[in-house]
Order: structure tokens, then C-alpha cells, then sequence
């Protein structure tokens, strides 16, 4: 697939096959400038100039029984983190007030561990009710895997929305975890969807796959649909066995990927999650051209760019906040 075929007609020349989405991230140089505008392009008429800001906290860390290899939190990891179970329904409703005040368009809550005791849904499913009481923003929550009736009782307390990744391919999943296999990620999906709930679900990109590998990763998200696309690029966290891992990565490798993703996904939101400020380094802004949402403050066991660098960035784009839907402009 030649860039010069990405052109304002139909979907602008959104890949129609895997082959065709390799020859997209493959393409020389001097052919990224159209890509690059393609993307925008679907970009800009699904989202416009809106830029979604999220705010992510630990609210559960360490503690788990898998072994992802990416991950600070997994069993086989010794990263020098905090460990502690779920936190108070009172810690993470201050929390989330304080995403409100920010202007968040979605405060996301992260559990670490493979499952939740019925006693951790009911804490989590209180927090839930109280959290929408008073702020009404909207939830997303990162829990490992969920059986029907949990899911259920979550999506019952208000919980809108649930993130589990694909991380990678198929083929290469059995290379970053053993614990538990990729058909058993898109199960889990199946069932929070089944549930009412909607789905968050992306991957990391630098963990040593190959490029076969991140088309297969973002082209299998077209069958599962996500309302939203994490695409994180990894930080090799000292103390887990990807601490040394040559990630590959460049600013423009990055801003590929992305361009990728959008193309192949022209509506759904694509946040820039973890990494992008080690990785994207001075080309975080032009990364807001293709991606439409971003977190602030940190990634659970990361540190990430503050809101005020974030909203300034935003604002010097000539980009528009969105909150609970709207332009912060519209309000």
C-alpha cells in the first residue's frame, strides 16, 4: 500500500488488509508526512481539536500472582514498589474529586492481580456508588479477570467501563507472560461486554515483538471494538525481567505507530498511556495530532507528565479540553 493512495476518499485509505497495514508501518521516510496527515485527517473528523485528559490511580498494587514480564507489579518482579491492597472507599473518592476538578474526562482505577475475592467487588462496587454520587465522572477500572456475576455487579454499581489489554499479538503473548494466555484475555472481554460494560483495551509496543506483530495486535481490535485504545510504549522497570529489554523505540517510531492505529481505527478513542514521555520525548505534541486522549501524573507505579505541562501543552496546540463529551470551549 502506497501513502500516496491515503487520500481524502472513503475512509482515507484506512488499511483493508493486515498486508496492507505492515506496508503502512514499513513505509520509507519521505512517505510519512502522508501518512501522517491521513491519520489526522480521520483524527480530526471523529474528534476534532478535543483532547481527552484521564487520571489513573494505583488502587491496588503488588499483591499479584502473574508473571507479565513488563509489569513492576508481577509475581516475578522485584521493583522496589509499594504493596498494599485495595484502598478505602473515602481515599479513592478524594481521589476522584480531584480528577473532576481537573476537568478528567474519566478517572481510572487499576487493581493489580489476576482475580478480585467477592469481598474486593463489594469494597470496589461501594466506592463505585460514591464516587458517581457525588461526581458523576465516569469510571474505568483495570481488574484482571471478572466472572460474569462480578462483572455484572460492578456494571450494576456504575461502573462504565473496564480496560484489559491484549499487550501484544497472539503469537508473541507466550514471550511477555505463562501465567494465564491471550484466548483467555479475549474471554474476559467477552464477558465484561456481556455485562453492559464497555471495553478499554490496547497493548505495549516495544517488548520485542516484531513489526508483524503490532499490526496483528491492532488488527485483532477491530473484531473486539473498544470505545478506547491504550497504546503504551514500554519502560523497561528495573527489578522485572524486561529490565533490560532494547525497547527499539524512537519518537518516530512511536508517532508510526500511532499513525497506524488510527488508521485502522479512525473512530474509537487512542490514548498515549505509559512511556510517552520517555519515548515520544520532544514530539509529545505532535503525537496529540493522531491520538486523542492522554493520561496526566503518572501510569500506577511510573511517574508521568503533570497536568499543568499537560493542559499547557494542549492549550498551546490550539486543542480543546473535552469533558463528559464535550468541548470545554462548547460549555
Amino acid at each position: 500500500m502506497d501513502a500516496s493512495l491515503l487520500k481524502d476518499e472513503g475512509l482515507l485509505g484506512t488499511p483493508g488488509s493486515e498486508a496492507e497495514a505492515l506496508a503502512v508501518l514499513r513505509a520509507p521516510d519521505e512517505q510519512f508526512p502522508a501518512i501522517f496527515a491521513a491519520a489526522w485527517s480521520l483524527r480530526a473528523r471523529y474528534h476534532g481539536r478535543r483532547v481527552q485528559v484521564q487520571v489513573l490511580s494505583n488502587a491496588k498494587s503488588g499483591l499479584c500472582s502473574e508473571d507479565c514480564h513488563y509489569c513492576s507489579q508481577s509475581c516475578v518482579s522485584q521493583a522496589a514498589i509499594e504493596r498494599y491492597p485495595l484502598q478505602t472507599r473515602d481515599n479513592l473518592l478524594r481521589e476522584a474529586r480531584a480528577a473532576r476538578d481537573l476537568q478528567a474526562r474519566r478517572f481510572c482505577m487499576g487493581l493489580s492481580g489476576r482475580t478480585l475475592t467477592d469481598g474486593e467487588v463489594d469494597s470496589l462496587a461501594d466506592t463505585v456508588r460514591a464516587i458517581k454520587a457525588e461526581t458523576g465522572i465516569a469510571l474505568c477500572c483495570s481488574l484482571g479477570f471478572l466472572s460474569s456475576a462480578q462483572a455484572t455487579r460492578l456494571r450494576a454499581a456504575g461502573l462504565d467501563r473496564v480496560n484489559h489489554n491484549l499487550n501484544t499479538s497472539e503469537r508473541y503473548y507466550p514471550s511477555i507472560c505463562t501465567t494465564h494466555t491471550y484466548a483467555e484475555r479475549m474471554a474476559n472481554l467477552a464477558v465484561c461486554r456481556a455485562a453492559g460494560l464497555e471495553v478499554c483495551s490496547g497493548g505495549i509496543v516495544g517488548q520485542g515483538e516484531t513489526d508483524e506483530d503490532v499490526v496483528s495486535m491492532l488488527w485483532a481490535l477491530r473484531d473486539i471494538q473498544p470505545q478506547s485504545i491504550p497504546i503504551n510504549f514500554l519502560i523497561p522497570a528495573a527489578g522485572t525481567p524486561f529490565a533490560t529489554m532494547d525497547t527499539g523505540l524512537t519518537p518516530m517510531r512511536c508517532l508510526r505507530v500511532l499513525a497506524l492505529a488510527r488508521l485502522i481505527h479512525p473512530e474509537p478513542d487512542i490514548r498515549i498511556a505509559g512511556g510517552r514521555e520517555v519515548h515520544l520525548r520532544s514530539l509529545q505534541p505532535m503525537a496529540l495530532f493522531l491520538a486523542n486522549s492522554i493520561f496526566v501524573n503518572g501510569y500506577l507505579t511510573e511517574g508521568g507528565q503533570p497536568q499543568d505541562e499537560a493542559l499547557r501543552m494542549i492549550a498551546d496546540l490550539g486543542f480543546e479540553l473535552e469533558v463528559e463529551g464535550a468541548a470545554q470551549a462548547d460549555r
